[in-house]
């Protein structure tokens, strides 16, 4: 596959406005459909290995009535997948961007309720970080990503050993690409391999959010 998608989206880089858009709105359809082939190509690799929610792509329209930056396109394209609840649980992204091409995996936004859970969990239990040390995921994707607190969350001790993991809002574990990498014509197999190194991960936490304390399933 050729460069349309990274020469399209470093040209709106430099002409993000509504006009150059419109005047160039055929490249745009172009790299927005070669950008679709390459997400429904990872998500069919990655359903053969588990089971998804359908693939979800992502406008490049911004949203900009709350926003202080009043450009109207993103640079990107991006897609996302959850694993299909109620057994399954995690989302997987993908982000196509000039020289900032990644795979993102783990628990963007978890509710109050799920995020609980989690913390409760870690408070008891060092088994997420025996998974985040795993010389095969640390070499894949290096250290645990995501928002936190400043201090231990509300009804947690602040001294408490696993306090790092506890402060955590968000649990995320990203992968860079090379523009290269993603235009490879393995590049939907190697998402995969990727993609694999998580299943320990998002097993765990699964188990913590589909189970309670004794261990019962409660979906």
């Amino acid at each position: 596959m050729d460069s349309t998608i990274f020469q399209f989206l470093n040209q709106l880089s430099k002409h993000n406005q509504r006009e150059w858009f419109q005047e160039n709105k055929p490249q745009y359809e172009k790299a927005h459909a070669e950008a679709k082939v390459i997400f429904e190509a990872i998500y069919n690799q990655l359903a053969i290995i588990d089971q998804l929610e359908p693939l979800k792509t992502y406008r490049i329209y911004r949203d900009v009535r709350f926003s202080l930056d009043k450009t109207p396109y993103k640079n990107h394209f991006s897609g996302f997948t959850a694993r299909q609840k109620p057994f399954h649980r995690g989302g997987f992204y993908v982000h196509l961007q000039p020289n900032n091409s990644f795979i993102g995996g783990g628990f963007w936004g978890p509710d109050k309720d799920d995020l609980l859970k989690i913390r409760k969990e870690i408070a008891v239990d060092t088994t997420l970080n025996k998974i985040l040390a795993d010389q095969l995921l640390v070499d894949a994707y290096g250290q645990l990503e995501g928002e936190e607190l400043k201090t231990a969350p509300r009804g947690f001790d602040k001294n408490d050993p696993q306090v790092d993991l506890l402060r955590k809002k968000q649990y995320l574990l990203v992968h860079h690409f090379t523009d290269a990498e993603v235009l490879s014509a393995d590049f939907p197999q190697k998402v995969k391999e990727y993609y694999q190194i998580l299943m320990p991960f998002y097993t765990y936490m699964t188990d913590i959010l589909t189970t309670n304390e004794n261990g019962e399933l409660v979906v």
